[in-house]
């Protein structure tokens, strides 16, 4: 282990950098998407309730399957990878907005609706804030699963630890599989600790502002 550690770290440390890029990118896009969606179809719930299925489909296809139906039409590289697991976080991050944001009480906004407010105020201020919790258990939710699915992302020339997984299983040697099962539960264990800090930060400040 402390061997190959000392031949390939550079290479290692480069593939996980590739990997939480992946990742990440395809949180963020995913992340703005479901606001975007959450905010035009919230009133109309047919509609929304029709793309968290239409999401769910696209969730239930196999990884490997997707990523081979897309290759006619972005190619191998990162791209194609971002695009697929874009899609596979969106569904996580859609049902853990609208099941936070539908359970924030209804009493609460009408009296915002009493005060005048819009609804694009009151989704702002009062209901995203209150639906903090579920919409950060959702997004790392996503973060574990979109971590672990990056790994295949390899098999289409994207890069990432997945590399180190398949370099093990086609040499047959158990060391690469180690270090790449260790530096995902590493890097996602990371990420997971920047947004809760993060989640802690927000959710804190919100508080602060309305015991103001």
């Amino acid at each position: 282990m402390i061997e190959y550690w000392n031949e390939n770290w550079s290479v290692m440390l480069s593939d996980a950098q590739q990997h939480a890029v992946m990742v990440l990118s395809s949180l963020g896009i995913a992340l703005i998407l479901a606001i975007v969606i959450v905010l035009l179809f919230l009133q109309r719930r047919n509609w929304l309730n029709s793309l968290v299925y239409f999401f769910s489909l696209l969730y239930s296809i196999p990884s490997f399957a997707f990523f081979a139906l897309l290759l006619p039409v972005s190619g191998l590289g990162m791209r194609t990878a971002i695009i697929v697991l874009t899609i596979y976080s969106e569904y996580i991050l859609l049902r853990s907005f609208i099941t936070g944001i539908r359970e924030v009480n209804p009493q609460l906004v009408e009296v915002a609706a009493g005060m005048g407010m819009t609804r694009s105020q009151i989704f702002r201020q009062v209901q995203l804030p209150l639906a903090l919790p579920a919409i950060f258990s959702g997004i790392q939710v996503a973060l574990a699963s979109t971590m672990a699915m990056a790994t295949i992302a390899a098999t289409i020339s994207a890069g990432g630890l997945g590399q180190l997984l398949f370099e093990g299983l086609q040499g047959q040697q158990v060391v690469p599989i180690l270090w790449g099962t260790i530096l995902t539960v590493t890097l996602t264990l990371v990420c997971a600790g920047i947004i809760q800090s993060f989640a802690w930060l927000l959710t804190h400040r919100w508080r602060g502002v309305m015991e103001k």
